[in-house]
């Protein structure tokens, strides 16, 4: 089986640019965060305080995480239900970033996410693919933008839907998340030594999608 890790800040296209790459290459895409998301849902439903170390291991044991997929979309069940369509919250998002840099939530999730690698070839994205979760992945990608291009994506996915949007909240936010996962105890977001950087400031969506598939066939035989 052969892998695809692809690490990065928050807003910086990870998911887009895996399913993408994913689909073209016949692979599963494994989405590591909409799994810590479906972990924050549950969370932040049951009022879990995160810093009462026994609450939250107790909480992370009554927790099941697996992806389905359906109609080629991928959806995220947490205890046999279907919470896709709840993750992408900004207070879930928030919940996500803080709570993953706990350990029992990352064990509750490392496990499943290398037996998906063992069993399938994989695309797989998150905060720390290449450096924690699969070390050995043939193929290592840290995809980035600027904090401003990032904030820019989002405002314009709000408004899109319809949302009220703050551009310089989004900005801040995207900051804060970016100083919180890189300097978190516990795998914290960095760059994999023999990982590839790609800067997706200036480049649009197929742009980025060329260079990894290009990366992929390189390294992958």
């Amino acid at each position: 089986m052969a892998s695809i890790a692809i690490d990065g800040p928050a807003g910086a296209g990870k998911s887009t640019i895996a399913k993408l790459v994913a689909k073209r290459m016949g692979y599963i895409y494994v989405d590591t965060g909409a799994m810590y998301r479906a972990i924050a849902h549950f969370l932040v439903t049951n009022n879990i305080d995160i810093e009462n170390e026994e609450e939250l291991v107790k909480a992370c044991e009554s927790i099941s995480v697996s992806i389905q997929y359906e109609n080629d979309a991928q959806q995220v069940y947490l205890n046999g239900e279907n919470v896709t369509p709840f993750l992408r919250t900004e207070e879930t998002g928030n919940m996500a970033s803080k709570s993953s840099a706990k350990a029992p939530v990352r064990a509750a999730l490392l496990d499943l996410q290398r037996d998906m690698a063992k069993e399938y070839d994989v695309v797989m994205d998150g905060r720390d693919i290449g450096t924690n979760v699969l070390p050995n992945a043939e193929v290592k990608i840290y995809l980035t933008a600027s904090s401003k291009e990032r904030a820019n994506r989002r405002y314009k996915e709000l408004i899109a839907k319809g949302e009220s949007a703050d551009f310089d909240k989004i900005e801040a936010d995207i900051i804060e998340r970016d100083e919180r996962d890189m300097n978190r105890d516990i795998a914290p977001l960095k760059q994999a030594e023999n990982a590839v950087l790609v800067d997706s400031s200036d480049m649009n969506i197929e742009e980025v999608v060329v260079a990894i598939m290009s990366l992929a066939e390189e390294q992958i035989k």
